[in-house]
């Protein structure tokens, strides 16, 4: 089965790896620092906390942000459920609204109509590796005195209007599972350039703990003093992991290019194939494609899913809308509410995409597919 995602792990990653094992540290070693250091590179210089996992991320962003019962999230329902669900843990409520009918990602329009004196954040997600429309989006989460937050699962190594992704909001998510541009295997971070907002992020990643004895309320007790003012978690990501993702990061750019290889071919390749839509790009944005997302009209997206599922061709469907599922069911969200997503996901086909995927196999995808629709 060829995959619609897959690392690509060579002897530097392993290499980095050993090293790891065979040193001092496991976890909390200086293999993290330079993870994070190195991941700065690419978010314009704004500093980054290693968690464990994109979830955790968001997890942590959205602690950052305060958000608290009773507080209001918008975000969008074509995402990964995470990114609504780590809001709806901390008590918040979850407003979804709709996306832009071309790129899938969230319309600023929409959010705008949900705004409330109780929201606390916005959060955006770069659909595909596409960045939203952020310069609207901030002026929406300003007017509502709220944070923006940006989901950049998808996007490490884009850019908007010039500026890295990491530099477009308050917070940003990212996350290292080995289907995204780079792999930890399991792993995520969170950007922020205010330093208060990533003192709480830090903090919270590290159970809560305060070891510095200027902020202490009983500081000189002894070195191994170390106090909790608030609850945190273990979201700590180990030395072995973060040493396989600064390996993997010097090979972003390389990553990047492939990826942007392969989505022009496909566009050539596509362009005559009837009953596709292809996707669009913003003329003032860089993608990092994460996801080639086509979409197969005339109610054949199953039909074509199975078929090439059948042949061999592990396409993907991203994603279910949000509240679609069970979970957000039954606290009352109902399907209708985005009109928008819902017509993007019934059509939404994700096909192969990974810095290894040969010419020869994308041929194969492209032939497939196209026998299928003519």
């Amino acid at each position: 089965m060829l995959p619609y995602g897959r690392q690509s792990v060579d002897e530097s990653d392993v290499a980095a790896v050993t090293t790891v094992l065979r040193g001092d540290w496991l976890t909390t070693g200086p293999a993290v620092a330079a993870f994070e250091s190195e991941l700065a590179r690419w978010t314009g210089g704004v500093p980054c906390v290693a968690v464990t996992s994109g979830t955790a991320a968001l997890h942590v962003a959205y602690v950052a942000a305060d958000v608290r019962p009773g507080d209001e999230v918008i975000t969008t329902p074509l995402t990964f459920v995470a990114t609504a669900a780590t809001a709806a843990l901390l008590g918040a409520r979850v407003r979804f609204a709709d996306v832009q009918p071309d790129t899938g990602n969230l319309d600023p329009d929409a959010v705008t109509a949900l705004v409330t004196g109780r929201t606390r954040a916005v959060t955006a997600v770069d659909y595909a590796g596409h960045p939203a429309d952020y310069d609207q989006l901030r002026e929406v989460a300003e007017r509502a005195g709220a944070l923006l937050i940006a989901d950049a699962a998808h996007s490490l190594g884009a850019a908007y209007k010039g500026q890295p992704v990491g530099t477009l909001a308050d917070l940003t998510t990212f996350s290292f599972f080995p289907t995204k541009t780079v792999t930890t295997a399991e792993g995520g971070a969170v950007a922020a350039a205010d330093p208060e907002l990533r003192l709480r992020a830090a903090r919270f990643m590290n159970h809560g703990l305060v070891r510095e004895p200027a902020a202490q309320r009983d500081p000189g007790v002894g070195g191994w003093h170390q106090e909790v003012h608030a609850f945190g978690l273990n979201y700590r990501l180990p030395d072995v992991l973060c040493a396989l993702g600064v390996s993997q990061l010097r090979r972003l750019a390389r990553f990047r290019e492939r990826r942007a290889e392969l989505v022009a071919r496909y566009n050539v390749l596509l362009r005559d194939v009837p009953g596709l839509t292809l996707p669009v790009r913003r003329a003032y944005v860089s993608p990092n494609w994460h996801l080639y997302p086509v979409r197969v009209r005339h109610g054949r997206r199953r039909e074509v899913y199975d078929r090439m599922r059948a042949a061999g061709i592990g396409v993907q469907v991203n994603y279910i809308p949000v509240y679609w599922h069970p979970v957000f069911e039954d606290l009352g969200y109902r399907r209708g509410m985005c009109p928008a997503a819902e017509a993007y996901y019934a059509e939404e086909l994700s096909l192969p995409l990974f810095p290894d995927l040969t010419d020869a196999e994308q041929d194969r995808v492209v032939d497939t597919l196209a026998a299928i629709l003519r």
